[in-house]
């Protein structure tokens, strides 16, 4: 099966219906994309495929065939981060972290096709459950995003959270 995956064209030896996710993680060893709930409920395995956001447990390898795959491994970088990475962190929007990777993705596809949303359209973008609970954090973190084009990303201060 030949499918693009973060700009590359990759051949794999894969039965048409294994789930994308496992094509990533255990043929391709592409292990940021995580494995969470196996029924498309919790978000973390997200990806991109033409920009969409999509849940990588359930959709088979075989569907994908011509269409642009992107992982967490493309977003950035350590040299250079995303936007939303840098924004990630000065909004201290990690707890555990496993469900980040799907977030970001799921943040991506959101401000590729909407520049500027509005809560009430990041709340409709962002399905992927975190069990830490930084939705609030999440969307302060996609404004930030958003807006990193005009202006520096700085640290935002919190009330009650000290160094």
């Amino acid at each position: 099966m030949n499918l693009t995956i973060n700009g590359q064209a990759v051949q794999t030896d894969t039965p048409a219906d294994m789930p994308l996710l496992w094509v990533l993680r255990d043929q391709l060893k592409l292990t940021g994309t995580k494995f969470g709930c196996g029924v498309a409920a919790c978000g973390a395995c997200t990806v991109l495929v033409d920009g969409q956001a999509v849940r990588s447990c359930v959709t088979p390898a075989s569907h994908l065939l011509g269409k642009n795959i992107r992982t967490i491994e493309s977003l950035g970088s350590a040299e250079q981060p995303h936007a939303l990475q840098q924004a990630w962190i000065a909004e201290q929007v990690p707890q555990c972290g496993y469900c980040q990777s799907g977030m970001l993705m799921a943040a991506a596809a959101l401000l590729e096709r909407n520049p500027k949303p509005s809560d009430a359209d990041i709340d409709a973008a962002m399905t992927n459950i975190c069990r830490c609970g930084t939705y609030q954090r999440v969307r302060a973190a996609i404004h930030r995003a958003a807006g990193a084009t005009q202006t520096a990303l700085q640290p935002s201060p919190r009330q009650g959270v000290t160094a």
